[in-house]
Protein backbone atom coordinates (compact mmCIF):
# COMPACT_ATOMS: atom_id res chain seq x y z
CA UNK A 1 0.00 0.00 0.00
CA UNK A 2 2.99 2.46 0.86
CA UNK A 3 3.86 2.64 -2.72
CA UNK A 4 0.12 3.67 -3.85
CA UNK A 5 0.75 6.44 -1.45
CA UNK A 6 3.61 7.28 -2.82
CA UNK A 7 2.61 7.14 -6.46
CA UNK A 8 -0.21 9.42 -5.54
CA UNK A 9 2.13 11.94 -3.42
CA UNK A 10 3.63 11.72 -6.43
CA UNK A 11 0.89 12.58 -8.82
CA UNK A 12 -0.04 15.14 -6.24
CA UNK A 13 3.50 17.09 -6.46
CA UNK A 14 3.41 17.14 -10.22
CA UNK A 15 0.16 18.68 -10.34
CA UNK A 16 0.96 21.28 -7.84
CA UNK A 17 4.73 22.10 -10.33
CA UNK A 18 2.58 22.82 -13.43
CA UNK A 19 -0.21 25.16 -11.25
CA UNK A 20 3.30 27.34 -9.87
CA UNK A 21 5.12 27.02 -13.23
CA UNK A 22 1.83 29.02 -14.56
CA UNK A 23 1.86 31.12 -12.48
CA UNK A 24 5.62 31.86 -12.69
CA UNK A 25 4.21 31.96 -17.12
CA UNK A 26 1.86 34.82 -16.00
CA UNK A 27 4.51 36.74 -13.78
CA UNK A 28 6.85 36.27 -16.36
CA UNK A 29 4.36 37.48 -19.28
CA UNK A 30 3.51 40.60 -17.34
CA UNK A 31 7.03 41.59 -16.56
CA UNK A 32 7.43 41.33 -20.24
CA UNK A 33 4.31 43.45 -20.62
CA UNK A 34 5.90 46.03 -18.74
CA UNK A 35 8.74 46.64 -20.17
CA UNK A 36 11.22 44.68 -18.08
CA UNK A 37 14.13 42.78 -20.11
CA UNK A 38 14.09 38.93 -19.39
CA UNK A 39 17.40 38.49 -17.72
CA UNK A 40 16.01 40.98 -15.16
CA UNK A 41 12.96 39.15 -14.52
CA UNK A 42 15.21 35.52 -14.25
CA UNK A 43 17.31 37.16 -12.28
CA UNK A 44 14.85 38.10 -9.86
CA UNK A 45 12.97 34.66 -9.82
CA UNK A 46 16.40 33.41 -8.96
CA UNK A 47 17.17 35.82 -6.15
CA UNK A 48 13.43 35.33 -4.50
CA UNK A 49 13.69 31.56 -5.29
CA UNK A 50 16.89 31.25 -3.14
CA UNK A 51 15.79 33.89 0.05
CA UNK A 52 12.55 31.41 0.22
CA UNK A 53 14.94 28.11 0.20
CA UNK A 54 17.28 29.42 2.68
CA UNK A 55 14.24 30.66 5.08
CA UNK A 56 12.90 27.18 4.84
CA UNK A 57 15.96 25.33 4.06
CA UNK A 58 19.32 27.13 5.31
CA UNK A 59 21.46 28.02 3.59
CA UNK A 60 23.03 23.88 3.39
CA UNK A 61 19.33 23.04 1.87
CA UNK A 62 19.70 26.01 -0.54
CA UNK A 63 23.26 24.48 -1.01
CA UNK A 64 21.74 21.13 -2.19
CA UNK A 65 18.86 22.47 -3.99
CA UNK A 66 21.89 24.26 -6.02
CA UNK A 67 23.50 21.12 -6.85
CA UNK A 68 20.57 19.56 -7.70
CA UNK A 69 19.70 21.76 -10.53
CA UNK A 70 23.07 22.11 -11.72
CA UNK A 71 22.72 18.68 -12.47
CA UNK A 72 19.38 18.61 -13.99
CA UNK A 73 20.86 21.64 -15.72
CA UNK A 74 23.90 19.94 -17.40
CA UNK A 75 21.31 16.92 -18.14
CA UNK A 76 19.70 19.13 -20.44
CA UNK A 77 15.95 19.29 -18.60
CA UNK A 78 16.00 22.66 -18.72
CA UNK A 79 17.30 22.98 -22.43
CA UNK A 80 14.20 24.39 -24.50
CA UNK A 81 15.81 22.19 -27.41
CA UNK A 82 14.41 19.26 -25.37
CA UNK A 83 12.24 17.07 -26.61
CA UNK A 84 9.95 15.40 -24.14
CA UNK A 85 8.55 11.58 -25.06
Amino acid sequence: MQSGRNEIDDMIVHEKMQVALEYQNEAWADGRADGIEPEIIADAAIVFAMRETIRLHGEQGAEAMLESLRDRMLAGEFSPERIIQ
